[in-house]
């Protein structure tokens, strides 16, 4: 019973390991995109390698101080900070973006913690039910 446990735990590092190990040999951001959108509708957020040297970003488009837009991607390091207009339906929005340096840091408040906390409980989990 205690090998499979030790054979169980070696194959959740090994997984780890794997899924790990491209992030730390490169130097490419991993953040989240989506197209720049009104803020009301909804969207999947796709996972996103960002090319060397960008950095992840999340704009804001406001309409006086109405905040309207929204969007997500990867941004050269030069451009971050950027401010500029955007011609959308007829309608000039002001788009901000700001940048960040984490992997996956342009997620919504709180989604990156709570995503790490949902992954290592059902390790856990699964840990403990291999285990009884």
């Amino acid at each position: 019973m205690h090998r499979l446990n030790t054979l169980l735990l070696v194959r959740v590092a090994v997984l780890w390991f794997y899924l790990l190990l491209p992030s730390l040999l490169c130097d490419n951001m991993m953040c989240y995109y989506s197209p720049v959108l009104e803020k009301e509708k909804k969207f999947e957020l796709i996972a996103t390698v960002c090319p060397p040297d960008e950095l992840c970003f999340k704009a804001d488009g406001r309409y006086g101080n109405h905040s309207a837009l929204s969007a997500r991607g990867c941004m050269a390091k030069k451009d971050c900070g950027q401010v500029h207009k955007l011609r959308l339906k007829g309608t000039v929005f002001t788009m901000s973006y700001n940048c960040c340096n984490e992997a996956y840091c342009n997620s919504s408040p709180g989604m990156a913690a709570t995503s790490l906390y949902i992954t290592v409980t059902l390790m856990t989990l699964l840990v403990m039910a291999r285990g009884f």
